[in-house]
């Protein structure tokens, strides 16, 4: 189906949800995004799974994340790394989690959002769901 699209003419792009005990080490991510590379389908998003209940077994924490991330970095092409987003509560949109990107204040990561909006992200798996609204 990918080739079918892609001899098209049609971009192809990948959104990946990082998941606890799935995609969550650095080989297991670069092996990932190189064969979607191979069936011409352009890494675009890793996601930070979004804070939902009934979730928290999947979730990683954003540590773990950046960690994925930075094992990408200078260990496979430029064009299998993905941008780390976390799509902020409450429609404040994607965030990319960048290298020093944001800052951390006890078990929060604080971000900045396209608006220049700082929003407070809950960093480890354990503290996710007390964000939640009831």
């Amino acid at each position: 189906a990918c080739s079918l699209l892609a001899d098209a003419g049609i971009p192809l792009g990948n959104q990946t949800v990082l998941l606890k005990g799935v995609n969550d080490e650095p080989e297991t991510m670069k092996r990932l995004m190189q064969k979607l590379l191979m069936i011409r389908v352009r890494p675009y998003y890793l996601h930070q799974m979004d804070l939902v209940r009934g979730g928290g077994h999947f979730r990683t924490d954003v540590k773990t994340g950046m960690e994925v991330m930075d094992g990408l970095r200078g260990h496979t092409s430029g064009m299998a790394i993905p941008y780390y987003v976390i799509d902020a509560p409450g429609g404040k949109g994607k965030v990319p989690v960048l290298p020093h990107a944001g800052r951390f204040e006890g078990d929060h990561l604080i971000l900045r959002n396209y608006r220049g909006e700082e929003i407070e992200y809950p960093v480890s798996a354990e503290s996710a769901f007390t964000a939640l609204p009831e």
